[in-house]
């Protein structure tokens, strides 16, 4: 069967993006199909396309959309911008629209995970968050312990030694409490009057429960007066929205305030609470926003919707602690006493007992030659164990006088030697058996031998001494003399030695004792002692004496003095006098002598010693005396910054210069030569240096108009002295003009 294929012609329409399919078009492709169809022709048929078209468009009119849509959703999927856009824009109401436990078990995980991570990355923000929650809840709590602790300390305290205190703690160790928990009981005495329940924001009473017979004013009105007081604290002092006013006392009344989110517990309180009411009220306050918490955050005056607040109330105000006015406890007392009387009267004996013995310890303890190394009572038993030196007391016969009882002392002693110079020297007697002619005593716990012995005994003595000087007291001979011949000689010679060694302006260099002979050798100042003569009441033969002295000068004072005479020749007027290690020369003496003198002065400050010569004075010739006065009166003034004097100073100058010139003259005819000392001064003005500067110059200026009036330059000498040596005082009147000049000073030699 063959049959033509006809072109397939479509009708020429878009395909809608509605649900419906167009009909017309799919009925009109599948006649054409199906009358084009044969599979004879088909087969024979050479290069049939792989893809026809016709189905093609089949497919787009079966699954067009489906296709566009898997297509927009494909790549959708792959754009991550636009898929979270998508999902962020349904996820809130899918959110909402799920169930609570099945989107809480799906977003734990990852929650958990963001805040794990978000917390270890910064810790702070955490800390930023529940910092302002849990601080003043935390500080609160610790500063309610406080107080309750300082309470119970207080209170245990105050009652520790008083009456009340002992029956408390008889009433302790009976029940099984604590003594401050039953001081706290009986002390702490209170009674919860008012309990007010106030709205937070607006300020409204919720609710108002009080006590049996407790009497108050309108409960809306102290709400009101509550809430403007802690308004008007927050106001005044700035404080934060979630603290609150705690305390107010007023006389026995206290008001204590919890603060809870939508509430506020406010109890009117009498007495002496416990800080423990703080808990109760915060239980009730937290149990009452459990229950109750939507509609106390709605409130706005209806009480209708909060019914069982009034009942949790209710148990505040029962809250009280009466005083137990309870009678005299006569017959635990009677108990008490019964059982103390006889153990007082035990104890009393035993306390005796015990000091009598403490009194034979220490009696013991005091005696030399005894140590008590332990001691103790047992069972009425007195046990003591220590050392004993064999010369000590008996410890038993110290028993007596004590009224302890022997029976009941077991002791025992150790043998020891005791170091104390009694027992000592009781030791040293008996051991060395010392001669008449010696005596041992003790001198300031030392062992002290004194008199005469043969060198026999003296060598026992020393070797003795040297066995206790290991821990002993120190036993000293060197007060025993040897009676033997030799030693005798040997004491003589060194009492001339030492003899010699004290006489001024003998030094012993060395000195020996040999084969019976006395060998000595030193220095001798030939003013000193003969040390021959010094031999005679010594004892000692000068036939066996062989010394050697060196001439040398001693520097003892007075050596030194009779020297000075002897080299300088005193004249009548001067004393020559030894004070205090120096040599002071006093009188008057002629400049000649005076320059000798001081000579001889720095010649033994070379050694070590001093010649006084300040208090001598110079002997000059009356004539010169009278000259010398009058040329030292003489001063050259000069103008202010001026190193030349005026032409009215020039006939002071001419006089000067004969003055000087007639008093060199006499000088030298009196034996004398005398010098001028021709000083510059200045006035206050200018520099320092310019003002020593000046002076100098001025004293320069006046020696060459001396010189040039014929006074010799040799015996004119010059200083500055600058404002140091003032003739006036610079505030004076005339101080500045008078201390500008040049003054003259004469020196003889």
């Amino acid at each position: 069967m063959t049959s033509t294929v006809d072109p397939i012609s479509l009708p020429q329409r878009a395909a809608s993006n509605d649900t419906e399919i167009d009909r017309e078009a799919l009925a009109n492709l599948l006649v054409e199909i199906a009358r084009n169809v044969d599979p004879d022709y088909r087969a024979r048929l050479d290069g049939v396309p792989t893809a026809d078209p016709r189905m093609e468009t089949l497919r787009q009119l079966l699954v067009g959309r489906e296709i566009s849509e898997l297509s927009r959703v494909t790549h959708l999927l792959d754009e991550p911008e636009q898929l979270a856009s998508a999902v962020g824009g349904v996820l809130p109401s899918a959110a909402a629209r799920a169930p609570h436990a099945q989107l809480g078990e799906a977003l734990a995980p990852a929650v958990e995970r963001a805040v794990q991570r978000s917390i270890q990355k910064s810790p702070r923000t955490l800390t930023d968050i529940l910092y302002p929650v849990f601080l003043p809840a935390i500080r609160k709590s610790i500063g309610e312990k406080i107080d309750q602790t300082f309470q119970s300390l207080n209170e245990t305290l105050r009652h520790i030694f008083t009456w009340h205190g002992l029956k408390w703690r008889l009433e302790a160790w009976r029940t099984g409490a604590s003594f401050s928990e039953v001081v706290l009981k009986h002390s702490l005495v209170y009674r919860v009057e008012h309990v007010f329940l106030i709205n937070r924001n607006s300020g409204l009473l919720i609710a108002h429960v009080t006590a049996d017979n407790a009497t108050s004013e309108d409960p809306q009105l102290i709400s009101s007066m509550l809430s403007a007081i802690q308004d008007f604290v927050k106001d005044s002092f700035n404080e934060k929205e979630q603290s609150g006013l705690d305390t107010i006392r007023f006389g026995e009344l206290r008001l204590w305030s919890e603060v809870g989110p939508f509430a506020t517990l406010v109890a009117v309180i009498r007495g002496n609470p416990p800080e423990e009411l703080h808990e109760i009220f915060r239980d009730v306050l937290l149990r009452i926003h459990d229950e109750c918490s939507q509609a106390l955050e709605q409130f706005d005056g209806d009480s209708s919707q909060l019914v069982g607040v009034e009942t949790l109330l209710q148990t505040c105000v029962e809250l009280k602690q009466e005083d137990s006015n309870q009678g005299f406890p006569w017959l635990v007392v009677a108990a008490v006493l019964l059982v103390l009387i006889p153990a007082g009267g035990w104890f009393l004996l035993s306390w005796q007992s015990g000091q009598r013995w403490q009194a034979y310890v220490s009696r013991l303890s005091t005696q030399p030659g005894i140590i008590v190394a332990e001691q103790k009572v047992h069972d009425g038993q007195f046990y003591i164990a220590g050392l004993r030196d064999p010369l000590a007391a008996d410890p038993q016969a110290l028993l007596s006088g004590t009224q302890v009882d022997p029976a009941r002392v077991h002791s025992q002693w150790q043998f020891y030697q005791s170091l104390e110079p009694e027992f000592v020297l009781k030791r040293l007697t008996a051991s060395l058996a010392p001669p008449d002619s010696v005596r041992l005593s003790i001198v300031n716990d030392r062992i002290v031998a004194e008199g005469e012995a043969p060198d026999t005994w003296i060598d026992r003595a020393r070797a003795a001494a040297r066995q206790l000087s290991a821990g002993g007291p120190v036993f000293d001979i060197s007060k025993v003399r040897d009676v033997s011949p030799e030693a005798r000689a040997a004491e003589h010679w060194q009492a001339y030695v030492s003899r010699l060694e004290a006489q001024p302006g003998i030094i012993v260099a060395q000195q020996r004792a040999r084969g019976g002979h006395f060998y000595i050798s030193g220095l001798r100042d030939p003013q000193a002692a003969d040390p021959q003569a010094l031999l005679s009441g010594t004892g000692v033969d000068p036939a066996r004496v062989h010394s050697q002295w060196q001439f040398y000068q001693s520097l003892d004072p007075k050596f030194v003095l009779k020297r000075l005479v002897a080299s300088l020749a005193p004249p009548k007027s001067v004393r020559l006098m030894t004070i205090q290690d120096r040599i002071v020369a006093v009188g008057e003496a002629p400049a000649a002598w005076i320059n000798r003198a001081r000579v001889a002065s720095q010649q033994l400050s070379a050694d070590g010693l001093s010649l006084d010569i300040s208090e001598l004075r110079e002997s000059t010739p009356q004539e010169l005396t009278h000259l010398r006065d009058a040329i030292q009166a003489v001063d050259i003034f000069f103008d202010s910054g001026k190193a030349v004097p005026g032409p009215e100073q020039l006939p002071v100058l001419d006089k000067l210069a004969n003055q000087l010139k007639e008093l060199a003259k006499d000088a030298r005819e009196a034996g004398v030569t005398a010098q001028f000392m021709l000083t510059g001064h200045s006035d206050a003005t200018g520099r320092e240096t310019a003002k020593v500067s000046i002076s100098a110059a001025r004293a320069e200026t006046v020696r060459a108009l001396l010189k040039k009036r014929g006074v010799d330059p040799e015996l004119l000498l010059v200083r500055g002295a600058g404002t140091f040596e003032p003739a006036e005082a610079e505030d004076s009147r005339t101080g500045s003009s008078a201390n500008r000049r040049v003054s003259v000073t004469v020196n003889f030699h």
